[in-house]
């Protein structure tokens, strides 16, 4: 005869049981698919909910699941606009606006200099904002102020100026432009330490200078001259503020009309990539069609892939032709058409950004323009703003606001809920 179960008393004296019963629970929990699904489990009992918070757990889930598109920051505004219904991301982006202050001037101090603009994106990486604020009449100022911050957070670092003699000492022309940005977080790295890279367009040479947070100072990390990139320094003023960043790399896209410039943050070397072989040649001129604008996106397997926006003129219709770089066994590679993705008709279109394998678009109605043949007039006009995820070719609604001036580039935020993010500073 079998003896009876013991009593459950008798299984807690067993050390391991639980320990056990967690381990097996974190392992099923991690594997959750989204964040809302994650945020009910940790609603449902204390149990889970102490697991979930855990940081240990929530640095294993962020590696496994992509943080969810939250809301976009615009080039002409302050403050950020989240994703609204019936986007997916809606109601995570309303419990990030409860949470977080993207007005900045709460944690953010402000410069001593009274005559200055307010603080503005920049550029946006891993929860962290990037702001500038320049002169309110002071139109050719280059080296601005600096900050980073953490709106979930509230946490801020002032940036000190790049010194004036490192200026001059890399180059005794006068700099054209200075363009900030984020350098991406190392997977393996203290998840508050940051670097802040300004890439330097000087008449005849281009600086990258770094900030890290680990020295708190700026250092040179790559200078080049505009010919040893084998081509002609370039024409446009405000050429560097276009910028992406894939696959551990910096792309400028306004540079140069043929040429894309790179800046690779692991070697911290400039290069430039030709744009006008294998199908792109033929997206030059093409009879009823107009070839607006190309951006680098994310592409598959490592591949460098581009979006160009096309238009026929008659009737009003948008196309992006997705391209990759292919590898044709000679010393240049070539661009191959990939795929080409039909844009809902009745919207006149506009290329503002791309991250994290999404292309951003934004779109004003037909019925919204005065003159189609003078292009679009942004004054009282309802700008539509979407998300297109380029492995799926599915296009999202992301919101609708109403503009005088003309909104180029956004900055995307990917994010968690409140509860599962850690401070990034």
């Amino acid at each position: 005869m079998a003896s009876p179960a013991p009593p459950i008393e008798e299984s807690r004296t067993q050390p391991w049981l639980p320990a056990l019963a967690d381990e097996i629970l974190e392992e099923i929990l991690v594997r959750v698919p989204t964040p809302e699904a994650l945020a009910r489990a940790s609603a449902a009992c204390t149990s889970f909910r102490s697991i979930i918070t855990a940081r240990s757990f929530l640095r294993r889930y962020r590696k496994l699941h992509r943080p969810p598109l939250l809301g976009l920051l615009i080039d002409t505004e302050a403050g950020f606009r989240p994703a609204q219904a019936p986007h997916p991301s809606a109601p995570l982006a309303r419990a990030l606006v409860a949470a977080a202050d993207f007005d900045y001037g709460s944690f953010v101090p402000e410069p001593n200099q009274s005559w200055l603009n307010p603080w503005q994106a920049r550029d946006v990486r891993d929860g962290r904002v990037l702001l500038d604020c320049t002169g309110q009449f002071d139109f050719g100022a280059v080296f601005t102020n600096l900050a980073v911050c953490d709106p979930l957070s509230r946490r801020s670092v002032l940036l000190p100026p790049i010194p004036g003699d490192m200026s001059m000492n890399v180059q005794q022309d006068p700099v054209v432009q200075v363009q900030p940005i984020l350098a991406p977080a190392g997977e393996d790295e203290d998840t508050t330490l940051f670097k802040v890279i300004c890439t330097a367009h000087y008449k005849t040479k281009l600086v990258a200078f770094v900030f890290s947070s680990v020295t708190s100072q700026w250092c040179i990390a790559a200078s080049t001259s505009w010919s040893s990139l084998g081509t002609v320094k370039p024409s446009r003023r405000k050429c560097l503020s276009r910028f992406n960043y894939v696959h551990g790399c910096f792309y400028w896209l306004s540079v140069w009309r043929d040429k894309l410039l790179v800046l690779d943050t692991c070697s911290m070397e400039f290069s430039t990539v030709d744009t006008l072989t294998g199908y792109h040649s033929q997206l030059i001129n093409q009879p009823g069609r107009s070839r607006r604008v190309s951006t680098v996106i994310e592409g598959t397997k490592g591949a460098l892939e581009m979006c160009t926006l096309v238009d026929n003129y008659s009737p009003t219709s948008y196309y992006l032709y997705q391209t990759a770089q292919q590898n044709n066994g000679e010393s240049s590679n070539e661009w191959q058409l990939k795929n080409i993705i039909p844009l809902p008709r009745r919207c006149f279109y506009g290329i503002a950004g791309a991250a994290e394998g999404f292309l951003f678009l934004r779109g004003v109605r037909e019925d919204q323009w005065d003159d189609i043949s003078h292009g679009v007039i942004f004054e009282d006009k309802d700008v539509d703003f979407f998300s297109l995820e380029v492995k799926t070719s599915e296009l999202k609604k992301m919101f609708r606001k109403t503009y005088t001036n003309r909104p180029n580039r956004v900055y995307p935020y990917f994010g968690y809920p409140p509860l599962f993010s850690e401070p990034s500073l």
